[in-house]
């Protein structure tokens, strides 16, 4: 998995029982070289790009997920034979599911990653469900349905990743589960980190906890047409990125401190969650976090201040560590796959149907 935030390919190794149920056995992150890096941030910002940059970086990608899980397999003293097969999803570039010819592009050639594992692959997990009428994301509230659900409370799991996303899990097995991006997770607070820092994140939130939230700046965010619409629903970079900023509210950013910028930013986050969470699934009363985001602590302490009524902690409570429930969801939705079992949940993407998603490239 390599999501928004850009932070490096999260490989997971799980296995399943006959019946389905999960094992976590071992993950590791891997970085991407710097060039790489760079080039994927640029696609991402400027949305366009020349047809051999676009299949330079989807093999480059391939070479470096499949060379990054042949080192884990090392590590773990496990070869390819080991292995059914591989969930990759791959770096989103675009994402784009409505209009027309609604679409999801991401890189990371499965061909590739296939022929230097040996391992059986499983791709392309959004089209599917795009095709269907969906939104091709999230996709992960199935797996926290499977992984996370109790029988004993309603749940809500909240991916903080560089977009968030909220699954609401209720007790009732009769009931729907609810899930849908809820705007900027890190995204926006990384990119100001970086640019005022020099530093790719800001650790623990110190930074944003050193300032104070302009509400001026705070509304002119929270106008976003996004924020209101009624779900489901999907983002990512397309739309919040430096340029909306800009477009939002740089001139009202001139007499504030950067500082403050970033305790507002961090309080975009919080507010659009916490938000959502009290419209669609407020009768939960515990909140877990996985994501990047779980590790900001001044962004959590805001989250709880924001759901006072209820608990906020990391998916580690239940058993999973927070930086692998992505990774993790990826393999599981390729164990579906590969035993012809859909992937999708038509109330969370707006699917006319459940689907099983993904396209095999065999060993």
């Amino acid at each position: 998995m390599s999501g928004t935030s850009l932070d490096g390919i999260d490989v997971a190794i799980t296995r399943f029982s006959d019946a389905g149920e999960f094992h976590f056995i071992a993950a590791q992150t891997f970085p991407f070289p710097e060039q790489l890096y760079n080039k994927l941030q640029s696609l991402i910002s400027q949305q366009q790009c020349h047809f051999q940059e676009l299949g330079n970086i989807d093999i480059a990608l391939g070479q470096l997920i499949g060379q990054s899980i042949n080192q884990l397999l090392v590590a773990e003293n496990l070869t390819a034979k080991d292995i059914t097969a591989i969930g990759s999803h791959g770096q989103t570039l675009f994402h784009s599911p409505t209009g027309d010819f609604p679409f999801s592009q991401q890189v990371g050639n499965a061909n590739v990653i296939s022929e230097i594992t040996s391992i059986t692959t499983v791709a392309d997990f959004r089209q599917r469900d795009i095709a269907a009428g969906g939104q091709g994301a999230p996709l992960v509230p199935a797996f926290h349905q499977a992984l996370f659900g109790s029988t004993s409370e309603d749940r809500v799991i909240v991916n903080i990743g560089g977009i968030s996303n909220i699954t609401h899990i209720p007790s009732d097995p009769n009931k729907a589960v609810i899930g849908f991006d809820t705007g900027p997770g890190n995204v926006l607070i990384d990119y100001w980190t970086q640019k005022h820092l020099n530093q790719s994140y800001d650790d623990g939130g110190q930074w944003a906890a050193s300032g104070q939230c302009n509400e001026h700046y705070l509304s002119l965010l929270l106008n976003e047409a996004f924020f209101s619409m009624a779900a489901p629903k999907s983002t990512g970079r397309e739309l919040f990125n430096p340029q909306w900023l800009k477009q939002i509210a740089d001139k009202d950013t001139s007499e504030i401190s950067a500082a403050d910028v970033q305790a507002t930013l961090v309080e975009l986050t919080v507010q659009t969650i916490g938000n959502d969470i009290k419209k669609y699934a407020d009768s939960s009363s515990h909140i877990y976090i996985c994501g990047g985001g779980a590790h900001n602590d001044y962004l959590l302490s805001r989250l709880q201040q924001r759901l006072i009524d209820k608990q906020v902690s990391t998916t580690e409570t239940l058993g999973l560590n927070p930086n692998w429930v992505e990774a993790c969801a990826f393999a599981w939705l390729a164990y579906r796959t590969m035993n012809k079992q859909t992937g999708n949940l038509p109330a969370v993407t707006g699917a006319t149907h459940p689907v099983v998603l993904g396209a095999i490239y065999p060993a």
